[in-house]
């Protein structure tokens, strides 16, 4: 089986198979400022996240086992490459991210954390691909027979590979509350949650009760709680929140290296706000 299922721009479901688009759902947005700013498209349809998906295929090998892995920064100011900004200046130990062809992973480069997680939307479920689980290394890899997607998993993996200082992306709000549960004296857990478009009120009061860094992606109700509770706040069109005093440290060190944010005069956001 070589079958890769993910949500993409405007959280549009996308299935690639055998390093084809074999099915594209209906977008749940119109507009993203992201995608209009870097590949110009002005509206989400099937036929554009069909192209957009077949482009990144082409690009850097997105859902195929010509996949690269390692990259530069691709964004001044995403989950990725805070990440990998933490990880140069030993502000953490590792990542628990998620890329196709491996699932879970474990992650100390921050090219590899940037090539994984910077270029790739909402990653629901994939397919093993050895060559990349070798460039991994398949002891970072938490399960290289099936792939397996478990930051949960994940995370319990990590700590028995002795990280104490643990970085972990996600996806679900449950995720975020059981994580905050492992905590121990000596293992601290980073939780950044992306992809949250679409999102309940009551997860998006969860995900701000237990995360340390939030992106807003076109999520109506994280943008209002973040608002609503003063959150530190970075970024105009798709903010992404400091949380706790860890995740607004961290943010303040990503922008201390890019030299500051600019601040937008209008900015673009996206449409709808769901």
């Amino acid at each position: 089986m070589d079958e890769h299922v993910i949500e993409a721009l405007g959280k549009t479901r996308v299935r690639v198979k055998n390093g084809k688009v074999v099915e594209v759902g209906e977008p749940k947005i119109d507009y993203c400022p992201i995608f209009d700013k870097y590949r110009g498209i002005k509206k989400f349809t099937p036929e554009t996240v069909k192209e957009n998906i077949e482009f990144r295929m082409k690009d850097f090998g997105m859902c195929t086992k010509d996949r690269t892995v390692r990259m530069k920064d691709f964004l001044s100011f995403g989950v990725s490459e805070i990440l990998s900004t933490l990880i140069t200046e030993g502000e953490i130990d590792c990542v628990v991210s998620v890329c196709e062809g491996c699932g879970t992973v474990i992650l100390t480069d921050p090219e590899i954390i940037q090539g994984t997680g910077g270029r790739v939307s909402g990653l629901l479920c994939t397919s093993p691909y050895g060559n990349i689980i070798d460039e991994m290394g398949r002891e970072n890899v938490l399960d290289p027979e099936n792939a397996l997607i478990d930051q949960i998993k994940g995370t319990y993996k990590a700590i028995e590979m002795g990280y104490k200082k643990i970085a972990v992306t996600i996806v679900v709000a449950e995720d975020a509350k059981k994580l905050r549960e492992m905590e121990k004296d000596d293992i601290k857990i980073f939780i950044f949650a992306a992809h949250v478009t679409q999102i309940s009120r009551e997860n998006a009061k969860t995900i701000f009760d237990n995360a340390d860094v939030v992106t807003g992606c076109a999520s109506k109700y994280i943008r209002e709680i973040g608002s609503e509770e003063g959150c530190f706040r970075a970024g105009d069109s798709i903010p992404i929140y400091g949380v706790t005093e860890s995740g607004k440290k961290f943010l303040k060190m990503r922008i201390d290296k890019i030299g500051g944010l600019k601040e937008k005069k209008d900015p673009k956001l996206p449409n709808p706000l769901i």
